[in-house]
């Protein structure tokens, strides 16, 4: 078995973590550090919640399937958001009150008008290489080859860009980057053979390797590989923990100051977490009603393979703060120029 495929089938710390943490959440309400117990939040007509085919949305999609947050509206809906583009849109143009998002482009948004509030961070890095090499280990190990790359100039491209540039590679001189939209077109190309090596998000990485049966482990050699854990590399090139801070929940600016519902939602959202960590194939069948182009059994998969942590954003400040630095350090534009303010990280 892949050294990969047996962490997937490991005991479960992690997801027993969340559960206790879930258990305690229940019965207290998460408010900002020092501040008094917030009151009940009033009962809104909607709360529209959107977010990506991704790790950080599936609490979301929990959420409304179970009706969790009708004591806070109506009307609860959730929005599929695809790519980056129509992230923007969504939030420019108010059709969201609740948005997960990758955490510089919440960092770009705020320093650019949008004083939106982040939440939490719950994802801290799902970001894959998948090849047809199985003794590709490395980064370096993929000198003079081309890689499928989604999201150009967004989390991804620029995590692997700062990792490529930590273990002394120039691109594109060293390594080829082919920019697709998303990582489900980096994954279409991968398993039809167009490509040998892809970047691939959670839950795309275990779709590819469902798909080409490379996972569960088949009675031939399997056809794709984890290859370069990226988490893991940013622990080890970094000197740091093996974690990426790398997207969460944000609330709008028209709710930005409520603190009642952003207190509630988060005792919500980290429940929904750690349900789905403690129970991923009832985590895939939910995900799968909100996110048909997803598959259950995969999203399963990738919930026993992502490194899911629920911090408030004040907790998570120190590390954003970091990762941001380093984006700055690649390209300013990436996080509107300049870090946040206090006012950005709720908690």
């Amino acid at each position: 078995m892949h050294a990969t495929d047996r962490r997937l089938s490991g005991p479960g710390t992690r997801r027993a973590a969340l559960a206790a943490a879930a258990a305690t959440l229940a019965g207290v309400a998460l408010r900002p550090a020092g501040a008094l117990a917030q009151a009940p939040a009033p009962r809104r007509a909607r709360l529209r919640l959107a977010g990506p085919p991704a790790a950080v949305s599936f609490p979301l999609m929990r959420l409304v399937e179970t009706g969790a947050l009708a004591p806070l509206a109506e009307q609860v809906s959730f929005t599929l958001w695809k790519d980056p583009d129509q992230l923007r849109a969504l939030v420019l143009g108010g059709q969201a009150d609740v948005v997960a998002l990758p955490s510089n482009v919440a960092a770009n948004l705020y320093n650019r008008g949008v004083k939106l509030r982040l939440l939490n961070l719950a994802t801290w890095g799902v970001l894959w290489l998948v090849s047809r090499d199985a003794g590709a280990t490395t980064l370096a190990d993929f000198k003079g080859r081309e890689i499928a790359m989604p999201f150009r100039a967004d989390m991804p491209d620029l995590v692997f860009r700062l990792l490529a540039q930590r273990s002394g590679l120039e691109l594109p001189r060293d390594i080829r980057l082919r920019y697709v939209g998303t990582p489900l077109d980096a994954m279409q190309l991968l398993i039809t053979r167009r490509v040998d090596h892809a970047l691939l998000a959670e839950p795309a990485v275990s779709m590819a390797l469902r798909k080409t049966r490379s996972f569960p482990v088949s009675l031939i050699a399997p056809d794709l590989h984890r290859s370069v854990d990226l988490q893991q590399e940013w622990g080890r090139l970094y000197r740091r923990e093996p974690r990426i801070p790398q997207a969460g929940l944000a609330l709008l600016p028209a709710l930005r100051d409520d603190t009642a519902l952003a207190a509630a939602l988060q005792t919500h959202y980290a429940a929904a977490l750690a349900d789905c960590e403690a129970r991923p194939e009832a985590c895939g069948a939910t995900v799968v009603a909100q996110a048909p182009v997803l598959e259950a059994s995969a999203v399963a998969d990738s919930v026993r393979a992502d490194n899911a942590r629920f911090a408030t954003a004040a907790q998570a400040r120190p590390e954003l703060e970091f990762f941001f630095n380093e984006l700055m350090r690649l390209d300013p534009g990436m996080v509107g120029g300049k870090l946040p303010e206090a006012d950005f990280y709720f908690g």
